[in-house]
């Protein structure tokens, strides 16, 4: 499993800055000093119009070769295995595999970091007057925030990903999860001032993007939003797994939220492969009900069912509670943690105020509510964004931690390990370890592969299967490796094979390979 994350991004001291100019600057400073690697992405294996209903919308018939400090599209492999780039008008990171959810809500926290250096980056490159791209003048300071409106009617995403098995029947999949995905809000909001796409109704809701799904299923990302999305990319081997790429989640600063977003997620994915039955807790309305849940801050609400009961959103997650079954320690942590927080949420959503992030931002909204402060008011809505600044020293989220009315779950030195150091139990690991070691050499990477330059050429490496090359089978290879030459040999000994190409005086171009 994994996260990927589209922060906010703003100029204050130059607001009319493209942000696709400044999510640039961010990548490509970050880069230039925190890394090597200046890689491409390899686009080879990307199908993002693939649907899992049957059908491939592709937009190309050829692959794409990217500079990789392009604006717009620049892009780079952090030393954690992770991915740092331009997505539309966001500086996006999209965490490496985990095969849990504690060490994907720790890389998911990473991520926080490392646009945080990218800031620090761009902030002492602007006072150097130095500009990082070419014929660009340097970048303003930047603000970054981790939420999800613009409040001018966009919203960006905060998207989780979990590998299923394809012998899992979609459709199964998809209704068992719509109940679910409804309901979950009540527990990982993270909280919105103002109502309706644009925010043109003053109110407190519990989610950031509820207000912006309009169908049930669908594979579209940013218009026309599904509460399941279909796209069928399984950055794996594609005859034996999916990858669920779930979109209604909001960015969280939580860690609890954040830990039970994908803990909750994965435990449900589970039964649903273990056969267990949710088709009783179908809803009649889905996208109506995940306005309605959103909109009830005393989760009374009840949702109708399609088979005439009505329950509300706790007691639907009660019911997916009953049914799973956890099978490791970190499973028995979420389900913990889970009893915990619903049953504060039944006795009093504020009773989670130091826990989940809606209602640590409601309690604070509600406190100049309690004042006179009218909900219409401006100053409320920069709270709402305060709380999500990246920045510990500006963000109200930090500040509630520093005081002691919000609980973490990691330590600062187990998110800064993460930030550098790829988990050790997947890909990952020989992705994010190679890029550390070898970013000079690092042509272009993906989820799938890398492609390396050595003297007599490039060699391309397929790490196809999730849960090797990780550091108990390759991490002695990389170690003992003082080249690239003895890197590929290390693997050629284990049993990895490359492909093979000769050199071009473009040392950014594959060529085909060597005709034997």
């Amino acid at each position: 499993m994994g996260t990927e994350t589209e922060y906010g991004i703003s100029t204050p001291s130059d607001p009319e800055v493209s942000p696709i100019l400044t999510s640039t600057h961010a990548v490509v400073a970050y880069a230039a000093m925190n890394t090597g690697a200046r890689s491409r992405w390899d686009y080879e294996e990307e199908s993002p119009l693939k649907d899992s209903r049957g059908f491939d919308l592709r937009r190309y018939h050829t692959v794409p070769v990217v500079d990789p400090d392009a604006v717009g599209i620049a892009n780079v492999v952090t030393a954690n295995g992770a991915r740092f780039y331009v997505d539309h008008a966001h500086p996006e990171y999209s965490s490496p595999e985990c095969s849990n959810a504690w060490d994907a809500m720790v890389y998911d926290a990473a991520g926080d970091l490392v646009l945080l250096r990218a800031m620090d980056n761009v902030a002492e490159l602007h006072g150097q007057g130095v500009s990082i791209l070419k014929n660009q003048d340097p970048c303003p300071p930047l603000k970054i925030y981790k939420n999800n409106v613009d409040g001018k009617g966009a919203s960006y995403g905060s998207h989780e990903n979990y590998q299923y098995s394809r012998k899992t029947d979609f459709d199964t999949l998809a209704q068992a999860l719509i109940p679910f995905f409804v309901t979950r809000q009540v527990v990982i909001g993270a909280g919105r001032v103002g109502l309706g796409m644009e925010g043109e109704e003053d109110g407190f809701q519990i989610s950031q993007r509820a207000d912006y799904f309009l169908q049930e299923i669908s594979l579209e990302t940013t218009l026309n939003r599904g509460i399941i999305n279909t796209r069928d990319e399984p950055h794996a081997n594609a005859v034996h797994f999916r990858r669920l790429h779930t979109i209604v989640g909001d960015a969280n600063m939580s860690q609890t939220s954040n830990f039970l977003k994908l803990g909750m997620t994965k435990l449900v994915i589970d039964a649903i492969e273990g056969d267990v039955d949710f088709s009783d807790l179908r809803l009649a309305e889905p996208v109506e009900e995940l306005r309605r849940v959103s909109r009830d801050l005393t989760l009374t609400h009840r949702l109708k069912l399609r088979d005439g009961r009505e329950l509300t959103a706790l007691e639907v997650l009660a019911e997916y509670r009953a049914r799973i079954t956890p099978v490791d320690e970190v499973d028995q942590r979420v389900l913990d943690t889970w009893d915990e927080v619903v049953a504060l949420l039944a006795e009093d959503p504020l009773k989670t105020s130091h826990l989940l992030d809606w209602t640590a931002k409601w309690a604070l909204i509600k406190s100049y509510l309690d004042r006179g402060v009218d909900i219409s008011d401006a100053k409320l809505k920069l709270i709402d964004l305060q709380y999500t600044d990246i920045d510990p020293a500006k963000s109200l989220h930090h500040a509630l931690v520093r005081k002691g009315r919000m609980k973490t779950l990691a330590t600062s030195e187990e998110i800064e390990r993460a930030a550098t150091t790829p988990p050790a139990d997947s890909r990952a690991w020989f992705r994010g370890a190679v890029s550390a070691k070898f970013g000079e050499n690092v042509i272009a990477a993906s989820w799938q592969t890398m492609i390396l330059r050595y003297a007599e050429g490039s060699a391309k490496i397929g790490i196809v299967t999730v849960n090797e090359f990780d550091r108990e089978h390759v991490g002695h290879i990389i170690d003992a490796a003082d080249t690239v030459e003895d890197l590929l040999a290390g693997l050629e000994r284990i049993g990895i094979p490359a492909e093979h190409y000769q050199t071009h005086h473009n040392k950014q171009h594959i060529n085909k390979p060597h005709e034997h």
